[in-house]
């Protein structure tokens, strides 16, 4: 028979190495990672966090709270916000980052009948960024972009010159962008106000665990030094022994309160 001439056999090769690596790496590969990660979910739930609110989302006060969401939990829509630390002015559109952390820190005090108080925030709970004009040189008008007019700016002054509360509609972006820490601080952990980063992460620190102990004790008429204890039960150490932070699993927490 014939010798195939190389370029046919070299095509060949190809070929038959993109079918075999389709078959592995686009069919079998797929369903086994799906299998085993249905395999590890159903036995074990508590991998993914879940919301304890009700229908209208609020929080449901006999249950710890799990941290912020950006995917709502869900598998299929996994994800971060992609919002960073640089992203403080609101928009007509778009709620920035720290308005979104500022606003769930009041809503946490509240709820845990403390301070929501924290640096770069206003007290009704959005970023406290100016929009500072020129933007080089000598200050001549400066602007609360977050606070929407009637409100009443969060500082009166920034170098000598009144400051106002931002006229929605107007555009401000020439300005410079300044914002004001503040004096306050934070009494809210960090992971009660910010989502992580799949949006399903079950746990939360044992600060914001404690934070809740006390409300959650009140609700379901325990001493808190119970609610407590069962927070200890329920905490996972650094993973390798030296990573991260411990962590409070809350839907197990959770669980554990409901069987009494």
């Amino acid at each position: 028979m014939e010798r195939l001439p190389s370029w046919i056999r070299q095509h060949l090769a190809a070929l038959r190495a993109v079918l075999v690596l389709t078959a592995v790496l686009g069919v079998a590969y797929p369903l086994a990672t799906t299998g085993v990660a249905q395999a590890l979910f159903d036995e074990n739930p508590g991998l993914i966090g879940q919301s304890f609110t009700d229908a209208d989302g609020n929080p449901v006060a006999k249950y710890f709270q799990s941290r912020p969401s950006a995917a709502g939990y869900d598998m299929l829509a996994t994800a971060a916000s992609n919002l960073g630390p640089e992203d403080v002015v609101d928009t007509p559109d778009r709620t920035s980052l720290l308005t979104q952390v500022c606003a769930r820190s009041v809503a946490v005090g509240r709820l845990e009948s403390v301070s929501g108080a924290r640096p770069y925030c206003t007290s009704d709970g959005v970023g406290a960024v100016l929009k500072v004009f020129p933007a080089l040189g000598k200050p001549t008008r400066a602007v609360s972009v977050n606070q929407a007019c009637p409100a009443r700016p969060f500082v009166a002054t920034y170098q000598g010159v009144a400051v106002e509360c931002g006229k929605p509609g107007e555009d401000y972006a020439a300005g410079r962008t300044v914002p004001i820490r503040g004096g306050a601080t934070a009494v809210v952990p960090a992971d009660a106000v910010t989502a992580s980063g799949s949006g399903l992460d079950p746990h939360i620190s044992v600060a914001y665990a404690e934070l809740q102990a006390p409300r959650v004790a009140r609700e379901r008429g325990l001493p808190v030094d119970q609610v407590n204890t069962l927070i200890e039960q329920h905490t996972t150490g650094r993973p390798l022994g030296f990573m991260g932070e411990p962590g409070v699993n809350v839907l197990e927490l959770n669980t554990a309160l409901d069987k009494g």
